[in-house]
């Protein structure tokens, strides 16, 4: 499939943004003091993550990207709105001075993660009803709205941002987190993985049984499609037309982290484009087998897409 043109396209992200620090080093030796490895740390890497690398994957695909959330009054906010900033993002970063930005530090040897640290808070209400009043705003100057939940209290309003996009005619696609689906209702997709979609609706014996609790959940939720996405078994888009199914592409893999942040992305840059969802799953899927072969939250690029055909 030849790509669309994606430079017109326009994607407003709201959502939990975190900072990914990697601390790299070499393990040579076991501790005196307890049986864990001693890392030597040779290097350090901070990455934009949650939200913030889906407006990544946005940018990294050719699209406009604005990134609307709350971060701390620190050092780790500091760092991400420098490294958003970098990256060519429209970013609109609260300030909530009793919030301590949220850090996933990851420690990493011999290319192997051996723990992750985090450290988070919740944001308080103030900060979070004047982000939903700049949401508002912004919707006309966007194609489709993206709302990347990783359950740190920055989208206690989304019910209210669902129904404002779409009584402004905007596509809403939702990374949904908890089990508690019915704030999304209304949305336009939601893009649960296979362990998320298990906690609402419980197990599946055969596709039969999946199609069937799939549909279910849609149309109580009033959305127009669910795009499960289930590891090796590739992934499924669900609407009222039925089901499309996409096999996952055969490529060794390497790191999942992130791997929802790039399909979510490439699916709103493709529905932007001008693209239906069975096209932009196909391609979203593609984009999944490119970035899950890379260490860390990452992102794949209009030639890394287009090379995968």
């Amino acid at each position: 499939m030849n790509l669309p043109q994606t430079a017109a396209a326009r994607v407003l992200t709201v959502g939990d943004v975190m900072l990914d620090r990697y601390w790299f080093g070499e393990v040579s030796r076991i501790s005196p003091e307890a049986p864990v490895p001693v890392v030597k740390v040779e290097r350090i890497e901070e990455r934009p993550g949650g939200a913030a690398n889906v407006a990544r994957n946005v940018v990294s695909l050719g699209a406009h990207a604005t990134l609307l959330s709350v971060v701390g009054g620190d050092e780790a906010g500091n760092s991400l709105a420098r490294l958003l900033a970098r990256e060519g993002i429209s970013v609109s970063l609260h300030e909530d001075p009793a919030l301590s930005t949220t850090v996933k530090l990851r420690v990493i040897g011999r290319q192997q993660q051996l723990l992750r640290i985090d450290f988070e808070t919740w944001p308080a209400h103030e900060v979070l009803r004047a982000k939903l009043a700049e949401f508002e705003s912004r919707l006309p100057d966007c194609d489709v709205v993206i709302l990347s939940d990783y359950g740190k209290g920055g989208l206690a309003h989304i019910g209210t941002m669902i129904a404002q996009a779409r009584a402004a005619a905007k596509p809403v696609l939702v990374d949904p987190k908890g089990e508690d689906y019915q704030r999304y209702a209304g949305a336009t997709l939601l893009t649960p993985n296979r362990a998320e979609f298990r906690q609402v609706v419980g197990s599946w014996a055969g596709e039969a049984e999946l199609e069937a609790k799939a549909q279910a959940l849609r149309e109580e939720l009033g959305i127009e499609a669910l795009l499960l996405t289930r590891s090796e078994e590739g992934m499924t888009l669900f609407t009222s037309a039925g089901r499309v199914h996409e096999a996952a592409r055969a490529r060794e893999v390497y790191d999942v982290s992130g791997a929802g942040d790039t399909v979510i992305a490439t699916m709103a840059v493709m529905l932007a484009s001008g693209l239906g969802l069975a096209q932009a799953m196909q391609l979203a899927n593609r984009a999944a087998s490119v970035v899950v072969g890379k260490l860390g939250t990452a992102t794949c690029t209009l030639a890394e897409l287009q090379a995968t055909a």
